[in-house]
């Protein structure tokens, strides 16, 4: 029986003490302690008993910023306790503040206490990485086990510092992330192209978004052919291109289109993946997924920008009716692609996806997909990889990731690449069957499809990552939406 997700009802109540916390509260039963790098303790509350352990490990004051030590104080309270280091990268403070939670989110309990100590600037980072850490992972994410019991986090109060936004962004950024985690753990049972369509038009009656679809029959009339011939090897007549809009506040706002490879499971076509490779395929609709979890984010903090978005929704299915190597279709914007393997079916359904983004000339276009094995071959699943046909916005993109704690690479893009796709049948292959450099190949590819729009791709090959990655804890990252919204702030 499926449990219901509390993804729907946000995050933990946020209560903010300014004071710095002197003096644990008998109650207190979960506390998470924060100081800066160094030996001081700042007079934090039973620090001599961490002194004590530290001891007893051979351990020095500063081995806390290494590692959190987790202990149990008097009168039943569990207490982890980290250094920071200011001038370390995000993801690494991430990182830790993910460790230390984690023993006590463990107990899910209902509230949560976090003492910051330093100087004023610190207090006031740190308290909002350690809140955004604590909403992320105390958000109950769907689950199937029949025994499964969750106990949501009702509240966090934080001692030491105090924002009066009451970290209005840190929430939105959770909730975007939240949803875009929970929509990528449904079971390809659950989440097929007509359940998910009828989920995105829950969410944009909830929140005032604009919904238009391209159902397969009007993608037919409109000659999409490359969406189409992936489309087709399903039963289910029930893939779209959903488009969905945000209009900022002001009336100059720049117009940003977002792009989601949304692929409910792939496959591989008649070109069959093997077991070990189509395991956990349900994810390949995680762009779409990080589309909509930075549209949450945005809508929640009502940016000043208009967003288009535009969902490839999908499945790439073996059936008589599937699409085969050395066809050759005519995508919506006339260009004739050669297939040459069924399973590079994301750049097909983006082909023609992008052309509808383009076609309204926004100022510019990002595209989300879990696109390319040769991503993660190159970078393993702890990093992403970008290509644009802007270098200052790739540029952008590496820097909104390093501050959002979601670290990406910027790959070249060089146009002689362009040889390698060559056909002699129509006017582009889709991809070689060698492989070398198919993440370079298939941005090459859909270069073709944004009429020299600033565009930048984000092959998310960090979506999915065992026990977890920089602030988040679980398997599946949510990856993009954090890198998505620092993004927006330096394009509008």
């Amino acid at each position: 029986m499926r449990k219901q997700s509390h993804v729907e009802s946000g995050p933990a109540r946020l209560l903010e003490h300014p004071e710095t916390m002197l003096q644990r509260h008998p109650q207190t039963r979960h506390l998470l302690v924060v100081l800066p790098a160094g030996t001081d303790w700042h007079d934090a509350p039973e620090h001599t008993l961490v002194m004590t352990a530290l001891k007893r490990q051979r351990k020095k004051p500063d081995a806390l910023g290494k590692q959190q030590l987790t202990l149990d104080l008097p009168g039943g309270c569990l207490a982890s306790w980290l250094r920071l280091d200011a001038r370390k990268p995000v993801f690494e403070q991430q990182t830790m503040l993910r460790k230390a939670l984690k023993p006590l989110l463990d107990e899910q309990p209902e509230e949560i206490e976090i003492a910051v100590y330093g100087d004023d600037g610190f207090r006031d980072a740190m308290a909002r990485q350690a809140v955004y850490v604590t909403w992320l992972n105390s958000t109950a994410m769907p689950s199937w086990k029949s025994d499964h019991k969750a106990a949501p986090l009702k509240r966090i109060s934080l001692h030491g510092a105090q924002t009066r936004d009451g970290m209005a962004r840190e929430r939105a950024l959770a909730e975007g992330n939240s949803l875009t985690r929970s929509l990528t753990m449904e079971p390809p049972n659950e989440l097929v192209p007509s359940t998910y369509r009828s989920r995105i038009r829950v969410l944009a009656e909830q929140h005032g978004w604009t919904l238009e679809e391209y159902d397969m029959k009007r993608l037919r009339k409109m000659k999409a052919g490359a969406f189409v011939a992936v489309a087709r090897g399903s039963v289910r007549e029930d893939a779209a291109i959903v488009r969905l809009g945000y209009k900022g506040r002001g009336a100059k706002a720049k117009t940003i289109a977002l792009v989601g490879k949304g692929i409910c499971f792939d496959t591989g076509g008649h070109n069959l993946k093997p077991a070990r490779y189509m395991h956990n395929m349900h994810d390949d609709m995680n762009g779409s997924a990080v589309a909509l979890g930075i549209l949450l984010a945005a809508t929640k903090l009502k940016l000043p920008v208009r967003l288009e978005v535009w969902l490839a929704i999908a499945q790439n299915h073996l059936s008589p009716e599937a699409y085969t190597q050395n066809e050759v279709v005519t995508a919506l914007n006339g260009t004739t692609i050669e297939v040459i393997h069924t399973d590079a079916e994301g750049r097909m359904v983006l082909a023609d996806t992008l052309t509808l983004a383009a076609k309204e000339k926004p100022d510019a276009i990002i595209d989300f997909a879990t696109l390319t094995g040769s991503m993660a071959v190159a970078l393993g699943d702890r990093m992403s990889g970008v290509l644009a046909n802007r270098d200052e916005l790739a540029a952008k993109a590496v820097a909104a990731g390093t501050s959002a704690g979601e670290r990406v690479v910027a790959f070249p893009f060089p146009e002689d690449y362009d040889e390698t796709l060559d056909s002699g049948v129509a006017d582009v292959k889709q991809c070689t069957l060698e492989g070398e450099a198919d993440h370079i190949l298939a941005a090459r590819f859909l270069n073709r499809f944004v009429q020299d729009r600033p565009w930048l791709h984000v092959d998310l090959s960090a979506c999915r990552c065992k026990g977890g990655l920089g602030a988040v804890g679980s398997d599946i990252t949510g990856f993009g939406v954090a890198l998505g919204l620092n993004l927006l702030d330096t394009l509008v």
